[in-house]
């Protein structure tokens, strides 16, 4: 039985009225923030977390919840504002803490920093393909462990914003080629951005591009109908099963605001305090109090927890019961959930001793071979450059429409292997939604000049700490014939430049194997594994594996008597500062060869650990690396020469592309010679010494 304006009780309906205001107010206050849409998206919030959303607030991390996210990040109110509906445990008062420091309800929704909070979304289109790979996931631990207990469905809230970027065509592009399952996507179809009304630059029919793309699409004329939302929802909700669904929602930004509503105005900044004074009046609530819901109010939104802890009991029941029907998929998931991957870690020690002159690419394309059936939650693909990339593993199943299944590529809905598309930047967000259930270690390639296409992405890989591995291959100006469009120069720095993502360039076949065994071994953060695209010598057979690329830097060759400078070399260019080692000794010129695949791993490792690696008293330093030079003086210091590349290259044969940029023996040795030059002179080695030779620290000041 419904009242008359269509909420199932008078009391939902005051709810509403008393908590829509909340985010004028707050803002208000603040003279800063987002009020409008989480004011208009109140009713349609409310009726999904009270009505359609499998959750439980007492337990956020239940593993058979459905999964909610908040694409148009900058809403965060409007989240914030049911999950303490809901009791999740946020209180008024934090609330009102919304966007300053230490509070629990920052500007935009952090994962892990507040329960109930699926993902970090923010930058638009992200949240889209974040929920494309939870529901991938959910998909493919349906196939995996034989039942849908941890196949959630997925709701996402998008803004017209996240329609317009680029991110959210790509992958609703995928998710429709594939049928994806259990994806609900709600478009706020509000009109109104920042400049304005989104007609100036917004006008496709973007139902139409839904269908065009494979999905199902509803539409709710008026978000402020509960009925119509319910209905909507009830539809919506069976569609799902059949394939993705777009609803798109219209609503009346900032509603129901009388002035300020339906404007650019509502989408952010302090609404004024005559606004809200008449927004009150509107919806009879008391205009003189303030960030006021009555305690019955709030008692009876709770009520979801209970219906919440009552699906979670029935869902519990049907967990034991799966467990004991099928002990080997339990057993797996179990196995997944603890990270344990001893089995592969053994197989690569098998590996490691077959090491062979062979680019790095190659080298992980074995790993990837030999350890993939072994580890089911190790899955992923590339931007259809699966055999360029080395990515393509001949012995699983691909993730594909029905359709398209075929001799070349078996599997179906759930396979090992994902053909993501020329789609680098929906690639990494979607890498993202599958890594944020804790289950799977998701992987994506690209030649490593394309990653720029999908740096925000990995940006908030890095934010959140997922275990994403990216597979950059193509490494340098060694590309040769594709010429400078394909050459990457920068990119290794930038990429060193993103806290919390760790950038690993081996420089052999066994620095590629146990670059994988910590990679495996340290679910901690993402991780880019760079690779050649030309082969190269085996240089560290020799190295014990939790003494060679593990720790990030290490020696890789010392002279016989003391050392008078060090090379630091990554990838490639590692072969090329041995040669130039080589060369001093007949000079009297003892060098050492550092290998850094990872300065990031270094960085972790302990002061004396560094201090031995690098010791400070040693200041004639040489940097060598295909790429530019931008961050190696924090490794070689004043006195120290970085032998890079300054320019472009241009086409033709990755080797004479090399040496014309100077990457050689020869240029090595000038470096080194001019750098013992700059200190003293390589006669005066032991007067040089300027700092005591048990000096702390791998860095220069």
């Amino acid at each position: 039985m419904l009242n008359k304006t269509g909420w199932p009780s008078d009391l939902d309906e005051a709810v509403v009225r008393h908590a829509r205001v909340l985010p004028l107010e707050i803002v208000q206050a603040k003279g800063a923030g987002h009020a409008g849409t989480a004011s208009s998206l109140t009713p349609a919030l409310y009726v999904l977390f009270q009505g359609f959303l499998r959750h439980d607030p007492a337990a956020p991390e239940w593993a058979g919840r459905d999964r909610f996210v908040l694409s148009c990040g900058h809403a965060s109110l409007a989240l914030y504002l049911q999950l303490w509906l809901c009791g999740y445990g946020l209180e008024l008062d934090d609330l009102r803490r919304a966007r300053t420091i230490d509070s629990r309800t920052p500007g935009h929704p952090e994962r892990g920093h507040t329960p109930g909070v699926e993902t970090t979304t923010g930058p638009l289109g992200q949240g889209v393909a974040n929920a494309v790979g939870i529901a991938m996931e959910g998909a493919r631990l349906e196939r995996l462990l034989g039942t849908d207990l941890y196949s959630p469905r997925v709701w996402c809230f998008a803004s017209d914003g996240d329609m317009e970027e680029g991110i959210s065509h790509e992958a609703s592009s995928l998710a429709g080629t594939l049928g994806l399952q259990k994806l609900i996507v709600v478009w706020d179809d509000n009109g109104i951005s920042i400049e304005g009304e989104t007609s100036i630059a917004f006008g496709e029919d973007v139902e139409a591009r839904y269908r065009a793309y494979g999905w199902h699409t509803l539409e709710i004329a008026d978000g402020e109908d509960p009925a119509a939302l319910r209905d909507a929802f009830t539809r919506a909700h069976e569609l799902s099963l059949h394939g993705p669904v777009l609803v798109r929602l219209r609503t009346r930004i900032g509603h129901p605001m009388p002035t300020v509503g339906g404007t650019a105005g509502a989408h952010s900044g302090a609404p004024g305090a005559d606004e809200v004074r008449a927004t009150k009046e509107l919806l009879g609530l008391d205009p003189e109090r303030e960030l006021y819901m009555p305690q019955h109010l709030l008692a009876h939104a709770r009520a979801v927890a209970d219906r919440g802890a009552h699906a979670h009991a029935e869902w519990r029941v049907r967990e034991e019961r799966w467990r004991s029907e099928d002990p080997d998929a339990a057993a797996l998931l179990d196995r997944m959930r603890q990270r344990d991957v001893s089995e592969a870690l053994a197989a690569l020690d098998e590996l490691r001793d077959q090491a062979q002159p062979a680019a790095t690419r190659a080298a992980g394309a074995a790993v990837l071979e030999r350890i993939a059936p072994l580890l089911p939650e190790l899955w992923g693909g590339s931007a259809d450059l699966a055999e360029s990339n080395g990515t393509r593993i001949s012995t699983v199943d691909s993730f594909l429409p029905m359709d398209a299944v075929s001799e070349q590529w078996p599997g179906g809905h759930g396979g090992q292997l994902v053909h993501f598309g020329i789609r680098e930047h929906a690639m990494g967000a979607i890498l993202n939604g599958i890594a944020l259930g804790g289950v799977s270690r998701p992987f994506g390639a690209t030649f490593f000049v394309f990653s720029d296409y999908m740096r925000p992405a990995v940006r908030l890989a890095a934010l959140m700490s997922l275990p994403v591995v990216y597979v950059w291959s193509h490494d340098s100006i060694a590309v040769g014939e594709d010429g400078p469009t394909h050459q990457p120069l920068e990119h290794l720095w930038s990429y060193r430049a993103i806290p919390g993502l760790a950038v690993v360039r081996p420089a052999d076949w066994v620095e590629t194997v146990d670059a994988w065994r910590r990679v495996l071994a340290d679910p901690s953060g993402p991780t880019a594994l760079v690779l050649s695209r030309q082969k190269l010598p085996v240089v560290a057979q020799d190295i014990r594996p939790e003494e060679g690329a593990t720790r990030g830097a290490y020696i890789l060759r010392d002279p016989d008597g003391a050392v008078d400078a060090i090379v630091i070399a990554t990838g490639s260019e590692v072969a090329v500062a041995l040669g130039a080692a080589e060369l001093l000794d007949d000079e009297g010129i003892g060098i050492r060869v550092v290998s850094a695949p990872c300065l990031e791993w270094f960085e972790q490792q302990d002061a004396d650990y560094r201090a031995h690696v690098l010791p400070a008293h040693v200041r004639c330093r040489v940097s060598v690396e295909a790429g530019t030079d931008t961050g190696w003086h924090r490794y070689i210091g004043l006195d120290g020469r970085a032998v890079a590349v300054h320019g472009y290259g241009t086409s033709g044969a990755g080797d004479i592309l090399l040496e014309r940029a100077g990457i050689t023996v020869d240029a090595v040795c000038a470096a080194l010679r001019d750098s013992l030059r700059e200190a003293g002179g390589a006669e005066g080695a032991q007067t040089r010494m300027v700092v005591s030779a048990d000096s702390k620290g791998a860095g220069l000041s």
